[in-house]
């Protein structure tokens, strides 16, 4: 074998060896190529995968500053929430004692309207007596509805109420009515607000003015009758408004 070996040129070996280098030179370059390749498929990959972890960041941050807006809109909502409950429970703490004093008031209504009535009729009693009859039913008919339990403390107060203001109609305003004496003698009764009360008979041939202190009618003399009968007119608005000239006791205006 050795001397086989020894057989061969110089150029022959050189020839073998550059062979055997070529092709180890290209077995390494397809190497390299291919680590290469796969070095470029990794990068790639690798790029995709930043590109989408950047996209499912900026995704991220867009809803987190989203819900960053609607958690902070959600603040103030709150806020504003938590204001108007405190001023609602405020009201109806001002409402309970509220509450608290209407009951206490409707307590006090019943006896002050009762009160308040009674006082009318008194007053009724003692007033000049024109339409006795109808005043002191108004004041039956309003005692009457305070006695019914199912009369609320309002509507006691209002028919109270209005009973006052009739009577103080009275005082404002001239009127006339149908009534007979004491002797049974139809006449129309004239009545001058609260300053005086008068009478004259159907042939108007007789008047007369009540008196307050004596609870008496008194007649009056043939120079009232006129005026007397003026006034009947006009209170029945058959005349138009006129000066009148009246016997006034002193002391009753």
């Amino acid at each position: 074998m050795l001397k086989l070996i020894k057989g061969i040129s110089l150029p022959a070996l050189f020839c073998f060896s550059t062979f055997v280098t070529a092709n180890e030179i290209e077995v390494n370059m397809e190497n390299v190529l291919e680590v290469g390749r796969e070095n470029q498929t990794l990068s790639a990959t690798s790029q995709d995968k930043i590109d989408q972890t950047e996209r499912q960041t900026d995704k991220i941050v867009n809803e987190y500053k989203v819900v960053s807006k609607q958690v902070e809109g959600l603040k103030l909502y709150n806020e504003q929430k938590r204001i108007q409950i405190q001023a609602q429970l405020d009201l109806m703490d001002k409402l309970d004692e509220q509450l608290v004093q209407v009951v206490v008031i409707q307590r006090q209504i019943p006896p002050l309207a009762q009160k308040m009535l009674d006082t009318l009729e008194t007053f009724i009693s003692l007033d000049t007596p024109f339409r006795q009859e109808e005043r002191r039913g108004r004041v039956d008919l309003v005692r009457s509805s305070l006695s019914k339990p199912k009369v609320t403390a309002s509507e006691q107060v209002r028919q109270v109420l209005e009973a006052y203001n009739i009577e103080a109609e009275y005082g404002r305003k001239i009127d006339t009515y149908e009534d007979k004496l004491s002797d049974g003698t139809v006449v129309n009764i004239l009545v001058i607000g609260r300053v005086g009360m008068f009478y004259q008979t159907k042939d108007e041939r007789t008047s007369g003015r009540w008196d307050n202190e004596t609870g008496e009618w008194e007649e009056l003399s043939s120079s009232y009758r006129k005026p007397i009968r003026d006034a009947i007119r006009i209170a029945k608005k058959l005349a138009p408004t006129d000066m009148l000239l009246m016997p006034v006791v002193k002391g009753e205006v």
